[in-house]
């Protein structure tokens, strides 16, 4: 199997190292944007993006709103979108649950998330 691809979105550098060290422990490929706009831009270029991992909490746009964004575009919505954000907020969940994530992980992203991230693949 070729090697697991992750667009990492997330606006703190902090939370960007810890979840990046984590998926290249397990030989995931990751290209990390600072936000949702720059990950847009991203993904509207031709990559073999599998997996969105995205930050809620973020200035401008919230990774709910990246989801929104990429489930309504016919080019990216067969794309797994999984939020992670450090508040367990069930309204906030259930929210981005509905709008067709695939998951809602509390960070820190740790090596026992990566299983489940990857089967969204």
């Amino acid at each position: 199997m070729a090697t697991p691809h992750v667009l990492l979105v997330d606006d703190s550098r902090v939370d960007r190292l810890v979840a990046m060290r984590v998926l290249k422990s397990c030989n995931i490929r990751v290209t990390v944007a600072e936000g949702p706009k720059e990950a847009l831009k991203f993904l509207d270029m031709e990559h073999d993006v599998q997996l969105i991992l995205t930050d809620y909490c973020m200035p401008d746009m919230t990774g709910y709103d990246l989801l929104v964004e990429v489930k309504k575009s016919p080019k990216l919505n067969h794309l797994p979108v999984v939020i992670a954000c450090t508040e367990d907020v069930p309204e906030r969940i259930k929210k981005c649950l509905d709008g067709g994530a695939k998951d809602y992980i509390i960070k820190p992203v740790k090596v026992a998330n990566v299983p489940k991230l990857l089967s969204y693949i």
